[in-house]
């Protein structure tokens, strides 16, 4: 359990991307030694102040790194899924047969 002044919980699944857990923080009049605070990025100075360090544009280049993987591994598993779908469509047979024959027509030789 959290300790009082403290408050947390879980973002919730992501789509598409279930290995990366989110979550919040919110503290209320907790003082934290700023020693033990992670400021590689940003740093907050003895008087409470708030600053960005460095260039944002390395922020900026963690958050699209992501998102470029998300958009391979989206493709990568479109792949699966279109390779399922065209052995599926190969042998199901479905469609009646207007040559008279009783076997029905396979999805992948259907013709409108």
């Amino acid at each position: 359990m959290p300790l009082p002044g403290v408050k947390c919980g879980d973002m919730g699944p992501k789509l598409g991307y279930a290995s990366k857990n989110n979550g919040w923080l919110h503290m209320t009049k907790l003082r934290i030694p700023r020693e033990q605070m992670m400021m590689k990025y940003t740093k907050v100075d003895k008087n409470g102040d708030f600053s960005i360090e460095g260039d944002t544009r390395v922020l900026y280049s963690v958050m699209m790194n992501i998102r470029t993987q998300l958009i391979y591994q989206s493709g990568g598993d479109l792949a699966k899924a279109l390779t399922i779908a065209l052995r599926y469509s190969c042998i199901r047979r479905q469609f009646k047969n207007t040559t008279g024959s009783k076997q029905e027509t396979k999805l992948i030789d259907y013709q409108t």
